[in-house]
């Protein structure tokens, strides 16, 4: 039976890429299946080169693959024109940098209403920016630059941001990797909230068996493919944690 949107919000069928340095041909990625359903927390993790970050890239839309297909709703985006998929990424993806990537001079809520003005469609959203500001912490922080806020409240500044015109997908490159210990529970346990509470669709990619626990799915990656477990008996996925 044909997968619809409703099965699956994201589905990668085949993928892989090749990046070309010169006359030499380097495989990021490997025949790639992956299947995300609405309102999923998906946790992708790895060691750094094993190809997830490449993934990520391929699933929002900011490259395109050698093979394969990407479906986002369905629509296959390997297929489209940039400018169609810079649109789909406008109005179906939210991102969620390690480096918060926040406009130095502006406010915390002015770095968020940006987003806001940028995306300029005008379609009603679920919650008001106040709403969302409260639900992220952040009330008494919105007038404060970025260089008055700690690691942790700028990630959630930068959340903010991702989630202002409630994009079906939020896809997030390490996103406790610049945080202290404390601080990144802050954030994990807020992406949880935003996941239990507004339904919304998270990947998440990591080398962090700690930050990976809190989604409800693990993807493990090895070599630019997925890695499956059952097919290596003996394989103690908590002990390399340690390494």
């Amino acid at each position: 039976m044909a997968d619809t949107p409703a099965d699956h919000i994201i589905r990668a069928v085949g993928l892989s890429m090749t990046y070309r340095s010169g006359r030499v041909e380097v495989p990021a990625l490997k025949d790639i299946d992956l299947a995300v359903a609405p309102g999923e927390f998906v946790a992708i993790m790895g060691p750094s080169g094993c190809g997830k970050s490449t993934l990520l890239h391929l699933l929002g839309g900011l490259m395109q693959p050698t093979n394969g297909r990407i479906l986002i709703d369905g629509v296959d985006i390997a297929r489209l024109s940039d400018a169609e998929r810079t649109a789909v990424r406008r109005d179906k993806v939210g991102y969620i940098f390690q480096r918060f990537n926040l406009l130095p001079t502006l406010s915390a809520l002015s770095n968020i209403e940006l987003a806001k003005k940028i995306h300029g469609n005008g379609h009603v959203l679920p919650y008001r920016t106040e709403d969302l500001v409260e639900l992220l912490g952040l009330k008494d922080k919105i007038h404060f630059r970025p260089t008055e806020l700690s690691g942790g409240e700028q990630q959630r500044v930068a959340i903010a941001r991702a989630l202002i015109n409630h994009p079906a997908i939020i896809l997030a490159d390490e996103p406790t990797g610049s945080l202290d210990s404390h601080n990144s529970q802050q954030v994990l346990r807020l992406m949880q909230t935003l996941n239990e509470k507004l339904r919304q669709t998270i990947v998440m990619i990591t080398h962090d068996g700690e930050a990976a626990s809190m989604a409800s799915r693990i993807v493990e990656m090895r070599d630019g493919r997925i890695f499956d477990p059952a097919h290596h008996p003996g394989y103690e996925p908590e002990l390399e944690t340690l390494l």
